[in-house]
């Protein structure tokens, strides 16, 4: 492990949560993948299959913020445990529902359950922000870290769900997704010495985290930028399918993942300068344009280049992200800061996940690729038209004197 990334875990504790946290965060890359194929599966249609990703998706955005307010107000044990738990019963219910061929109306009731999950990521950050609070060079190896966590999920993850159901049974995806968050979040909240100090509702002011000017423009760019992997993921599996090699869909967007992680990896050995927001506007951009090779691939091989390509801008960009969130959000709402970005992509992967099992229902895999490319120009717009939010000094928000005297620190040295 090079020399960053070994000095960051030197803190104690941080293997474990950061472990923990991956095992909480499979579900993220499995669980919406693992509907589309096991509804496919029974069905032999997408429609279906988008539709429930899209609510399991929805509901995350909705659910996810209130889950982290939560979080920030009593902590991250008394919170997580019930609700990982009505999201695991759930989850059992959509997947009963499913292989008795039920009505379909029980099957997106169950996905609204299911899709009630904590953002495991946003409470692991949550961690390493408040035991870095003071340097921002390790916590940038930090998210940067993390994001790499991330990446290998999407990379493992789709292999996991996709090949069990295609191989096993339908269900087998979603239920190893529901196993795998049940694991991570009862291990991450067993470690007690590394939970952040929740802060009780007297200490809370201002309001929603989405009060802040600079997290609505992060919010409403990863929208669109969730569209984009809402959209990806459903095409790709129907592209595979059109070309006699489902499975094979998953071993691609892995090739996605992968090149996220290793620019992920790279990133956080750098010693970044410059204004954040500007490298977060370069990053969305990049995302954006690395969409348009997707609609000229004529094959699995040529695909799986592409997405390569596209995967290069992910992490930086991610990790960019979690850094503005810092700087532009109280830190007694952190954890919902977080969150509401994580809230920003699940609602964009209900809308491009939705619409791109549309598309491909009734005009084939190949022009369901406009859905990402469409997403990546609104995203890019979007981040243009916000970005003197982000390029200025962020406000207060609350922090208070203090907060301010360290964030103008942590801003020079990353300056």
């Amino acid at each position: 492990m090079p020399s960053p990334y070994r000095a960051i875990f030197s803190a104690p504790g941080s293997r474990e949560f950061s472990a923990a946290g991956f095992f909480g965060r499979m579900p993220l890359s499995m669980m919406g993948i693992g509907v589309v194929t096991m509804i496919s599966q029974l069905t032999g249609g997408y429609g279906l299959a988008g539709a429930l990703s899209a609510t399991l998706a929805m509901s995350a955005a909705v659910c996810g913020p209130e889950v982290s307010r939560l979080v920030d107000r009593y902590g991250q044990r008394r919170v997580l445990r019930p609700v990982t738990l009505v999201a695991v019963a759930a989850v059992a219910g959509l997947l009963i529902c499913a292989q008795q061929g039920a009505p379909e109306w029980t099957l997106f009731v169950f996905s609204v359950g299911a899709g009630c999950v904590p953002s495991v990521g946003s409470m692991v950050r949550s961690r390493w922000a408040e035991i870095y609070r003071g340097s921002s060079r390790d916590l940038h190896t930090a998210y940067a870290w993390e994001s790499i966590v991330d990446e290998v999920c999407f990379i493992f993850g789709p292999i996991i769900s996709i090949g069990l159901s295609t191989a096993w049974f339908p269900e087998a995806g979603p239920l190893i997704a529901a196993a795998f968050l049940l694991v991570g979040v009862f291990w991450l909240t067993a470690q007690r010495a590394t939970e952040p100090v929740p802060h009780p509702k007297s200490q809370q002011t201002g309001g929603s985290a989405l009060r802040s000017r600079g997290l609505q423009v992060l919010v409403a760019t990863f929208v669109a930028t969730g569209a984009i992997f809402g959209g990806v993921d459903v095409v790709t599996v129907a592209f595979a399918e059109e070309r006699g090699h489902k499975a094979a869909a998953s071993l691609v967007l892995a090739v996605y993942a992968l090149g996220s992680c290793l620019a992920g990896a790279v990133f956080g050995l750098l010693h970044v300068k410059g204004n954040p927001g500007t490298r977060w506007l370069v990053g969305v951009c990049a995302m954006a344009v690395s969409m348009i090779p997707l609609l000229l691939a004529g094959n699995l091989p040529l695909l799986a280049v592409a997405l390569f390509v596209a995967g290069l801008a992910i992490a930086p960009t991610m990790v960019t992200t979690m850094a503005l969130v810092e700087a532009h959000v109280p830190r007694t709402k952190l954890t919902e800061g977080m969150t509401w970005t994580s809230t920003g992509l699940a609602v964009g992967v209900a809308l491009g996940s939705s619409a791109a099992g549309w598309v491909v229902d009734a005009a084939g895999a190949k022009a369901g690729y406009a859905v990402p490319v469409v997403a990546g120009a609104l995203a890019a717009a979007v981040a243009v038209l916000g970005y003197r939010r982000l390029a200025g000094p962020a406000a207060t928000g609350g922090r208070g004197e203090d907060d301010r005297h360290l964030r103008t620190d942590d801003d020079e040295r990353v300056a």
